[in-house]
Parts: structure tokens; sequence; C-alpha cells
């Protein structure tokens, strides 16, 4: 079924819906009963035929996920699935000072920072010795001054990979390390 601007869909795991505003690639801009603005991508939604606005049937939306199924059914793929592996969820450190002390009276700017990067340096250190292999670290947003010190830090370090920590969750104001380990 073709989704164009201005249809009504309703997101398949989610009790959302809302009338479509914006289709670009496989993303679909919808404006929610809300008033919010939401992406989806192209497979996790469905049109709704009905006129009544915002409040599918109950068959509507079978109707139209029995059609999502048809496509997702692809018989080039063997019936054998792989069990998933369990993810491990990464160790956080959250290196806001309001977390690491009771009170910054009387400490510097500079103060603050070496205080938050020596505490990223013992919780990286103390990942390292346990095996753990992902780590994030939550700085926040800020002007920007302990991200540049921790990505410094994190360079003098040989079995590290580095990038922006998951967007949903942390925002734009973490760095998730994966740390190599070497079998011995």
């Amino acid at each position: 079924m073709k989704i164009n601007e201005g249809d009504i869909i309703a997101v398949i795991d989610e009790p959302i819906t809302g009338k479509v505003i914006s289709i670009q690639n496989d993303k679909v801009t919808i404006e929610s009963e809300d008033g919010f603005d939401m992406s989806f991508g192209i497979n996790e939604i469905v049109k709704i035929e009905s006129t009544t606005l915002m409040n599918p049937s109950y068959t509507e939306v079978q109707k139209n996920l029995q059609e999502k199924e048809i496509f997702k059914k692809n018989p080039k793929r063997s019936s054998i699935k792989k069990p998933r592996q369990k993810e491990i969820p990464p160790m956080e450190v959250d290196l806001h000072i309001e977390k690491l002390v009771k009170s910054t009276k009387g400490m510097a700017k500079y103060d603050i920072v070496l205080l938050q990067t020596d505490v990223a340096k013992r919780q990286l250190d103390f990942a390292i010795q346990k095996k753990i292999p992902r780590v994030v670290f939550i700085h926040g947003v800020g002007q920007g001054v302990l991200k540049e010190e921790l990505k410094y830090l994190f360079r003098q370090y040989d079995n590290l990979s580095i990038s922006e920590g998951n967007y949903r969750k942390y925002g734009m104001g973490a760095t998730e390390v994966y740390i190599v380990q070497n079998p011995k």
C-alpha cells in the first residue's frame, strides 16, 4: 500500500496515529494526534483508510497489518532462526560534577574538569581490568571542554574504539568506548 502526504497512518508497535506531513527515502514524518512531529521507518507504519481522523477501527488496522506481513515474508530466507545473542548493556559513568561531589564551592573550572577526567580514567581502567566491553561516559553537552579532554584521554589507550553515545538514550552528551579485549 502506497503512503502519501496527507494520509492517516498508525504506528505498528505503538499506540500512535497521525497525519503524514513528509516522506523522505524510507522515513515518514507524521504529525501525531497530540500535535508532535515524529519520524518512523516506512516499515513501522500502516495506512488507515478511514476518514475518521486519528481513530482507526480494529479491522482497518488488522487489514493493513496483514498486507504488511505479505511483503515481509521472503521465501528465499532460511526458515531456521538463529538464537539472538544476549546483548550486555554498557557500563555507564555519569561525569556530571553534581553526581561526583556534594558541592563545587571553592572549586575552579579547571579543578572540576580535572576531577571529571580523573574519575573517567579510573573507571576506564576498572572496565579494562574487569573485561567490560563497552563503557558510556555521560558528560553532557555544555561547551565541549570535558568531551575534548575525554577524547585526549582515550587516544592514550591502544585498545579503544570511540563513538558517540546512543542519541536516543543520551542525547548529544555521551561518548561510548568499546574496549578491544586482547586474548592472553
